[in-house]
Parts: C-alpha cells; structure tokens; sequence
C-alpha cells in the first residue's frame, strides 16, 4: 500500500544517510521530490519514482500555511 506524503513532511527512508540520520524533511515536490537529512542538513534530489520505492513512513506531517495568488496568506 502506498505511503502518502506531503510538503513539509518528515520520512523514514530504507536506508540512512551516511551520516547516520535516517530522517529526512520534504522540501521539494513535483517531477522529482528533494529531501533534506535532519542531522547534517545535506539536501537530495530523488525522483518520484524512486522515492515511491524508497520511502518507509511518514514520522511527522508538515503543516504548511495556504497562501492566495498574491503571497499572501489569509
């Protein structure tokens, strides 16, 4: 069953960073999903595919604020 998950997110991947942390904080979705490791801070760049493949769980939901065309949130 696939793992749903969003902008802000913080994910469990199948294997850790090499700096030993295996959390990782979406930053980027589309085409390709970018993720950042908590630890070090180092940012990937994986496409969706893969990490459809990759992920394990979603450990946090990140809340982010809706905002109008302008920029502005309301």
């Amino acid at each position: 069953m696939p793992v749903s998950f969003g902008l802000g997110d913080i994910v469990r991947m199948k294997k850790p960073h090499a700096c030993g942390e295996n959390r990782w904080e979406i930053i980027r979705m589309g085409m390709d999903i970018r993720i950042k490791c908590q630890r070090c801070g180092h940012s990937v760049l994986i496409p969706r595919s893969r990490f459809e493949r990759l992920i394990r769980a979603v450990l946090e939901r990140g809340g982010t604020v809706d905002e109008g065309q302008d920029g502005v949130s309301d």
